[in-house]
């Protein structure tokens, strides 16, 4: 069923306009859904049949289908695109078993119109986003990435989309984050370039072509979203993800939805599968936009599951069912981690994971450890812990890695890691066997006011042995200061796997936060 208060704020909405409207647009979309194809919890971590059977949980991709289904139904006669502003892959054991093959299956049933490529479609290189879009019968676009040097994706991603819709062409363009290079793995053969410039360049030669309404379906998160509404002339809406930003007017939400920047709404629908966000445009005849309306709406337990994807993900989990269901530790409580914690100051999630880390390597000669809030993924609710549920935190197969560097890199690793906090950043650093304090107040690169290592202010020509995880020490989230470290050794176990024995070693684990990390301001 469609959720009735969401359909009578549209309504209401449309009744103003309708007789002036020439022409009405439908826009449902859905953003960063990072392979929740089962149902979560309120904590965006896999939740279990049981508590599914309950009506505690919301989400999954049988839900996205009976809620895109039931639009569509609600809707006949009208003029619908539905879209995907991204990241797809990455987030759950149905991508670390099936790579891909469970999302690109999923979103073939549900039908989609046009899909943004997300910085985790490059997960696993290039092959993983030619293998999306291969799979797919519908256009997978990015506009200011140039492919054609890539052997693999060559001729596969398209700058834009032109959709005829009700006997009207729709420009779709699209941006991806250009610090991609830093939070996924393109190859060198990609070349990233502005967004703002790229996306004004696509929308200049659709409206030569004579196209009138064009959408920005992006993945750069909601900040630059906000830019590229007021500085791109001639969109009509901003369709985004990468940020997991909820647009809601329900009371107490952050944005507004749609949020109007200028004559140029912006939306997006949280992430998880949690939300279907439905944007109605209404245009004059000569394909001015008049006015925009509509709200994201909840996928709780009052949306039916669509019975035959319900059935075919049973059968699709069966296989890394015992594994998921292994009980690993207890927590004797929420274990907090949570993006907009995680990303912003120390958590409860990010302790735990660090600790975990410096303990697995004590005795190795290290002093501290870094893990980079983006690689955090969901919280772990009170009581049994699974296996699953700790795969659902840390999901992207990274392994433990040791190194050493000097005293003056580690303060530039922490500049760079707090150097985003205002956008959400993944690079956040969480931390053990150290203290550092961060006023956000002042500029990049100038932020970090005290750090030390036992309890001794950091020595800038001093070496320390650090602990991450492989895509840090690599560079990823921005570490590059890390490639060139001494003494790497990145093919420690599977991070998720510390975490567990950590956890495991433990039980029944009570979590924390010590003050490790002080904001200035808070």
């Amino acid at each position: 069923m469609i959720n009735k208060l969401f359909v009578s704020t549209c309504a209401v909405a449309l009744s103003a306009t309708a007789a002036m409207a020439d022409y009405s647009l439908h826009v449902i979309h859905i953003n960063d859904l990072h392979s929740r194809i089962e149902p979560v919890s309120k904590y965006d971590s896999t939740c279990s049949e049981e508590a599914n059977a309950e009506g505690e949980c919301f989400g999954g991709v049988a839900r996205v289908a009976t809620a895109i289904a039931n639009l569509r139904e609600e809707l006949a006669g009208e003029n619908v695109i539905v879209l995907d502003a991204g990241d797809q892959y990455q987030g759950s054991l149905m991508y670390t078993t099936y790579k891909g093959d469970v999302e690109i299956e999923f979103m073939e049933q549900i039908g989609f119109d046009a899909m943004a490529v997300g910085n985790h479609e490059f997960d696993d290189g290039d092959e993983g986003l030619a293998k999306l879009a291969d799979g797919v019968s519908f256009p997978v676009i990015s506009g200011n990435i140039d492919v054609s040097s890539s052997n693999v994706l060559a001729g596969k991603i398209a700058d834009h989309v032109i959709l005829e819709v009700g006997g009207e062409k729709i420009g779709i363009v699209s941006a991806l984050a250009v610090d991609t290079v830093e939070t996924s793995s393109p190859s060198d053969a990609v070349i990233f370039s502005d967004e703002i410039e790229n996306l004004q360049h696509d929308v200049d030669m659709l409206t030569e072509m004579g196209v009138t309404k064009i959408i920005a379906l992006n993945h750069v998160g909601v900040v630059k979203d906000m830019a590229i509404a007021e500085a791109v002339s001639g969109l009509d809406a901003v369709v985004g993800g990468h940020s997991h930003t909820l647009f809601s007017n329900e009371e107490g939400s952050e944005y507004a939805y749609p949020t109007m920047v200028g004559k140029v709404p912006v939306v997006q629908a949280y992430a998880y599968s949690k939300y279907v966000g439905h944007l109605v445009l209404n245009f004059d005849d000569d394909g001015n936009l008049l006015d925009a309306s509509g709200d994201t709406m909840l996928l709780d337990a009052s949306v039916e599951e669509d019975a035959a994807i319900k059935a075919r993900i049973a059968e699709l989990a069966g296989p890394i069912e015992e594994m998921k269901a292994r009980v690993v530790a207890d927590a004797a409580d929420e274990i907090i981690g949570a993006r907009e914690e995680c990303r912003a100051r120390e958590c409860a999630m990010g302790s735990l994971i660090a600790d975990a880390m410096l303990d697995r390597v004590a005795g190795q000669g290290i002093d501290i450890a870094i893990q980079n809030g983006g690689g955090i993924r969901a919280s772990i609710d009170a009581g049994e812990v699974t296996m699953g549920e700790v795969v659902t935190v840390l999901p992207f197969q990274n392994t433990l890695s040791t190194f050493e560097i000097t005293g003056e890199t580690l303060l530039a690793a922490l500049e760079n890691g707090v150097s985003q906090m205002e956008e959400g950043a993944g690079r956040f650093p969480q931390v053990a066997g150290m203290t550092y304090t961060v006023d956000p107040s002042k500029p990049a690169g100038e932020r970090i006011v005290d750090a030390m290592v036992g309890g001794e202010a950091i020595d800038p020509a001093a070496t320390y042995g650090a602990v991450s995880n492989n895509y840090v020490r690599n560079g990823g989230d921005g570490y590059s200061m890390f490639e060139d470290a001494a003494n790497a050794y990145d093919y420690g176990p599977d991070l998720a796997d510390v975490l567990a024995e950590y956890m495991a070693a433990a039980s029944p684990f009570t979590p924390y936060t010590d003050g490790r990390i002080t904001v200035v301001g808070e």
